[in-house]
């Protein structure tokens, strides 16, 4: 993922950040609302860190992947759809009409 999938959904991620830097707080998180520049302070001064150590560690968590709160935005179904494509048998179209597989029409 990138930073502005980070920024655009910041609240959507404040358990993701929470599970990977349990000492970090909520109110804190509310006031940095997205900035990065401020999310890598807050981390640094929180953890002990040298501001690049704390820079190299969001590097690897940003290389996860994406909260499912965020992946159940509608700016991603198409890409959700898309990518479900590796588990649609050869020949069918993951974009098809589903209503053959009990799909309500609602």
């Amino acid at each position: 993922m990138k930073w502005h999938h980070v920024q655009e959904n910041w609240s959507a991620f404040y358990e993701a950040i929470l599970d990977r830097w349990p000492a970090a707080e909520e109110a804190e998180l509310d006031e940095i609302d997205g900035d990065q520049r401020a999310f890598i302070l807050y981390l640094s001064e929180l953890s002990g860190q040298e501001v690049e150590e704390t820079r190299a560690e969001i590097r690897e968590w940003l290389s996860g992947e994406l909260p499912s709160d965020v992946v159940m935005d509608p700016r991603h179904d198409n890409r959700s759809i898309a990518l479900s494509q590796k588990y649609v048998p050869d020949g069918e179209d993951e974009y098809d009409d589903d209503s053959r597989f009990g799909d309500d029409g609602n």
